[in-house]
Parts: C-alpha cells; structure tokens; sequence
C-alpha cells in the first residue's frame, strides 16, 4: 500500500473520529432511528437525481448499503442515544477491523500475514478490556454490545465494497446512501412515532438546533461523501484486511476530541485498552520490509574468458 494511500486512509480515520461529535450533537435534536434516515435521505435525493448509476453488481451495493449505511449507523446510534460515551464509542466501533480482517480471511480467502494478525490480535484484546469495564450492569453493557454490532455491520460492508469494485468509487458510495432511507424511516416511524418525528422537526427554536444541524452536515458532507469515498476508493485498489485496520486509528481523534470538547474521561482499563487498540493498529498496518536484492559473487576471471 503506498505511502499516499495510507495517508489518506489517516485522514478518513480524522475525518471519521470528528463525527462522533457531530453525531452526538445531531442526537440532542433528532431520534436515533429518524436520524440515520434524514443523513442518508439529504444524499439520497440528489444523488437519484444527479449521479449515474454505478457499474457494479447490484447485489453488492446493496449488501454494501445494508451493512455500511443501515445496520452499522442503526446500532450505533442507538447505542449513543442510549449512554455509550462519545469516545468509547469511536472505539469500539472499530472492532470492524479485526471482523473485516477475519471474515476477509474466512470468506474470501484473503491471505493474512503473520504481523497483520498479531496486530488484529492486540487490538481485539484491547477491544475486549473495554467491553470488561462496561460489565457494571445492563444500562452500561447493552450500548456496548449495540455499537460492537454496528462494527460487524461495517466489516460486511466493507467486503461488499471491496467486491463491488467499483470504477467510480464515489458513485457507489453515493448510491449506498439510498438504500438505508427507505427501512430507516419505516422503522422510526413503527418506534419513534410520527409526533416525536415532527416535533424534532419544528424545533428549531431550541438551544440544541444549531449544533445538531452543524452536526448534520457534517455528518453528510465529510463523513459520509468525504470520508466514505476516499474508504471506497481505497477498498477498490487494496484487500478489505490491508484497509481495515486504518479504521482503529479513529479512536485517537474520536477520544481526545471527545475530551477536549465534553469532558469525557476513561478510566484507567478503558484507557489500557485503548493503548492496546491504537498499538495493534500500528502493527497490522507497518508496511512489510522488501528483501534486499541478491548480491551475486562477481567472476574473477577476465572478460575475453567469459565471453570464451
């Protein structure tokens, strides 16, 4: 992977970390459920309108728009709305990494090289120190167990992705985004309810509206266009298990935001743990060292007797 591609997978991992925060200011306003169909549905409507189809198979734009886009943000903002921290979350949600890297393996019969599984292998350790201090009871382990499916979710995403091959990889991502409306909506209006849907929306008086609409755009411009097509793009030129891990490197900006803006702190396992994440992270993506060029012993004998 050169060193460009990894530099931009750095930057999603940036971009990705913000939205935690975007994604927390936009719950203050909007139900969860509503939420991930008015993100998708303000991509949605220009993209049906504007952006050619995308030439890949339908079944993995669909499976990619399931995974990704519904069950992913599903879980996690319901996990969010329901007590997990801004920056734990940002990390938890990367156990989509080592699921990527194992299903990649297991499904598609990716190679997984020594160092890339003992750094998955770290970090799935440090992923499991996290979910062992959210054991203090069920309000604090059940929006852990829900942003840990929102992971899974994102990994089959990712191999639908990867298998998609898309040649335009904006267009698939664009395209991802009108299958979640449709099943977001109907399940947050069997949920959520059409009165709390319409008091969400003509609350704009409130003194949450601002930053939960800032947050909004956010969350469609950068994370989903932005971020989500560059990830594309490099899903299309890289196995799913090399661009993967790239992922964990999100809670490095989704926790120390998540300080500097809420004053969220972690406890001293939650922070072990997230040592381990961000170290296996460092290993699994550490770029293979080439093999030197073979030296051969140089012929001591005169040219004229070589060429004899």
């Amino acid at each position: 992977m050169p060193t460009r591609h990894r530099l931009l997978a750095a930057l999603v991992a940036a971009c990705w970390g913000l939205n935690f925060l975007a994604i927390d200011a936009s719950l203050q306003l909007f139900p969860p459920f509503f939420l991930v169909a008015l993100r998708f549905a303000l991509i949605a409507v220009p993209t049906v309108l504007l952006v050619p189809f995308p030439r890949v198979p339908l079944r993995w734009l669909v499976g990619y728009g399931l995974g990704f886009g519904t069950f992913q943000f599903l879980f996690l903002y319901w996990g969010m709305a329901a007590g997990m921290p801004v920056g734990l979350s940002s990390l938890v949600l990367q156990a989509s990494a080592p699921f990527t890297v194992v299903l990649a393996g297991v499904l598609l019969r990716h190679p997984l090289t020594l160092r890339a599984g003992s750094g998955v292998a770290v970090a799935v350790v440090g992923l499991a120190v996290v979910g062992w201090q959210r054991l203090d009871g069920p309000a604090a382990f059940w929006p852990f167990v829900l942003v840990l499916a929102g992971g899974l979710s994102w990994a089959i995403g990712n191999l639908c992705s990867a298998q998609a091959r898309a040649p335009e990889p904006l267009h698939l991502t664009l395209w991802m985004s009108v299958v979640p409306v449709v099943p977001m909506l109907a399940l947050s209006l069997l949920v959520e309810g059409p009165s709390r849907i319409a008091g969400s929306l003509t609350s704009w008086g409130s003194p949450d509206a601002p930053s939960a609409l800032a947050g909004l755009a956010y969350t469609v411009l950068v994370g989903t266009v932005l971020g989500s097509g560059i990830w594309t793009w490099l899903l299309a030129r890289h196995p799913a298990g090399t661009v993967a891990p790239f992922s964990m490197l999100v809670p490095v900006v989704g926790m120390s935001a998540a300080w500097l803006v809420l004053g969220e702190g972690i406890g001293t396992g939650e922070a072990v743990g997230a040592v381990l994440v961000v170290a296996g992270v460092l290993v699994a993506t550490r770029p293979a060292r080439r093999p030197l060029p073979e030296v051969r012993p140089s012929d001591p004998r005169p040219r004229a007797a070589q060429a004899a």
